[in-house]
């Protein structure tokens, strides 16, 4: 089997972020979420793995290299314009081949992981299996109605949800599936729709299977998901203190911080991940908190947040939580006179103050 990583789209719910930077590769729990489905696929035993990449493609490339520090190989595809899901199909088959593929959505968490699902896929041979979840918002998602496991009907965030079994983002097909993408036509948002291709697949007399996952996945595409990504991943991590901690610091619970990070008269609540080169001083950091290299938080509290490299968070009087911060930013109290808020905020922008 070859797998294929859809990693171009535009990230248009988590700008300003995304006007910079890939929303695949904001970490999680301080690792970037697509290297999350790079690992899943070559745990399952896929070595040859195709990335479709858009105009992040250059940054996409420096952070994932050729695939060898995880023993695979990688071939990126490039998707001028963000079609669709059954557009990247496409265009991905020269690479692909007659080979059956997994194919896996970029900021796509899959916490167990897809190997069982690979296995029943190569064990069963149907045509196509997708992977399903119950969720409570239907209609932000491809939408399953099933009789038993035989998929007989899928619809695109259906305004009126025939059932609450959402399309996860792990797909797998073998080379039928051409046939398919080939022969729909683009939908009213203009794009070649995975759900069409799949329902050619069904209209045609194909097998198409699907297995209903029970542990927990999330589409990391905006704000809260990171956020609830990144609190269920910490929950896993070990206490790993390589940093130099003064004795008037009190460290609680699973708490990993990197080298040559400096912890000076604070409290660090875990599980709490904090990167190398940083500075924590006279500073609160609490609970499912992100801290990448290079940030100095001063004279501050934070907690429940993801904060990029290099940022900057000093004299901040009230406790910042439930953020996401890119990188180099810089939050700070001016103490002067009159007080007054000062900003300068990118496009879509978001600031709350409390």
């Amino acid at each position: 089997m070859k797998g294929l990583i859809l990693s171009g789209g535009k990230g248009t719910r988590l700008r300003p972020i995304t006007y910079t930077g890939a929303k695949q590769l904001i970490p999680i729990a301080n690792k970037p979420v697509l290297f999350y489905g790079i690992e899943a696929i070559r745990d399952a035993g896929i070595t040859d793995v195709g990335i479709i990449v858009g105009d992040t493609r250059e940054e996409i490339r420096q952070a994932v290299g050729d695939g060898s520090r995880w023993g695979i190989h990688i071939t990126y595809i490039h998707q001028p314009e963000p079609l669709g899901l059954a557009h990247a199909v496409k265009i991905a088959q020269d690479f692909l081949g007659n080979e059956p593929f997994v194919m896996y959505l970029g900021d796509n968490l899959v916490k167990e992981g897809i190997t069982p699902f690979v296995r029943e896929f190569e064990q069963m041979r149907p045509n196509a299996q997708i992977l399903l979840a119950r969720v409570p918002n239907p209609h932000e998602f491809g939408v399953a109605v099933l009789e038993g496991d035989r998929v007989v009907r899928l619809i695109e965030k259906p305004k009126q949800p025939p059932s609450d079994l959402a399309l996860v983002g792990v797909y797998m097909f073998d080379e039928h599936i051409f046939e398919a993408v080939h022969a729909i036509r683009p939908s009213a948002r203009g794009e070649l729709e995975i759900t069409d291709a799949i329902q050619y697949l069904i209209d045609h007399g194909y097998q198409v299977r699907s297995h209903i996952i029970s542990g927990w996945w999330k589409d990391t595409g905006n704000l809260d998901a990171i956020l609830e990504a990144n609190r269920i991943l910490l929950e896993d991590i070990e206490r790993d203190i390589r940093a130099e901690v003064d004795a008037t610091s009190r460290l609680h619970g699973r708490v990993s911080i990197g080298e040559g990070t400096r912890v000076l008269h604070s409290v660090i609540r875990g599980p709490v991940i904090i990167g190398a080169n940083c500075l924590i001083e006279n500073a609160y950091v609490g609970p499912f908190t992100s801290i990448a290299d290079g940030v100095h938080i001063v004279a501050s509290e934070i907690e429940h947040s993801v904060i990029l490299e290099g940022c900057r968070i000093l004299n901040v009087g009230s406790r910042v939580e439930d953020s996401l911060l890119g990188r180099n930013v810089t939050v700070c109290r001016d103490e002067g006179k009159p007080r007054a808020v000062r900003l300068m905020l990118g496009d879509n922008s978001q600031v709350n103050l409390l």
